[in-house]
């Protein structure tokens, strides 16, 4: 994924930003793992899920992680490596009392099912040809 030249990319994080999945990103689920966080209240551990398809990773919250497990059909994260998910900017995220935005989780939409291949015309060949003018013998 190319670097944005926008605001976003000034703030350097370790992990996905709402700038990094807009426009919406579809994702393989890598791994997930507890890690280390510095936060305000001091170092926290937190559920990281991390993705084939990019370099950082994403901090679960708990309405991600249920729809995560909704769609894989799994709470454990042991389930999760391989499933398909897409992350999204949604700026209706809230946070107490104030919209902030944030990153959410859909389920993939899914793609039209293929036409199949046409057949080959058949090289059979009929002989439809009705045969006027001669008699038809009768018993």
């Amino acid at each position: 994924m190319s670097t944005k030249r926008n605001i976003h990319s000034v703030k350097k994080s370790n992990y996905l930003t709402r700038a990094d999945v807009d426009p919406a990103i579809l994702v393989t689920i890598r791994e997930v793992f507890e890690e280390e966080l510095d936060t305000p209240k001091g170092p926290e551990f937190k559920w990281v899920c991390y993705f084939d398809e990019l370099e950082k990773g994403t901090v679960l919250n708990w309405i991600n992680s249920q729809t995560i497990a909704k769609i894989l059909d799994s709470e454990s994260f042991d389930d999760w490596p391989g499933g398909k998910i897409v992350l999204y900017d949604d700026p209706t995220v809230m946070f107490g009392q104030q919209m902030v935005g944030g990153i959410r989780v859909r389920t993939p939409r899914k793609r039209p099912a293929e036409k199949p291949a046409t057949q080959p015309e058949s090289k059979v060949e009929f002989d439809d040809e009705i045969p006027f003018g001669e008699e038809v013998e009768t018993v």
